[in-house]
């Protein structure tokens, strides 16, 4: 796989896999699927540099895994792989 470095405040992540069946163990199909809102961190920037020229860093590490907002940042494909690369402020939690 390509190698992608955020910049700034920005974090790239990898979609956990949707679910293929409900709670009662119904099978859903491929297009009543919901895409999840949970990911793993594969990447972080720098994190965001303020106005006195120094950075706030991320507080979002590679490894952990976090929900965000539906429709936050920017989905691509490398290798084949779907991705998406979303600004830190998008992310509303980490599971621990």
């Amino acid at each position: 796989m390509a190698k992608l470095r955020p910049l700034g405040d920005k974090v790239l992540i990898k979609r956990v896999e949707a679910e293929t069946k409900t709670k009662s163990g119904i099978v859903l199909p491929d297009t009543a699927k919901e895409k999840p809102k949970r990911g793993k961190v594969l990447s972080v920037g720098e994190g965001k540099r303020l106005e006195d020229g120094t950075r706030s860093p991320v507080t979002v590490k590679k490894g952990d895994e976090v929900i965000f907002a539906s429709y936050a940042g920017t989905e691509l494909k490398v290798d084949g792989e779907e991705l998406i690369i979303m600004a830190e402020d998008d992310i509303l939690a980490v599971v621990e």
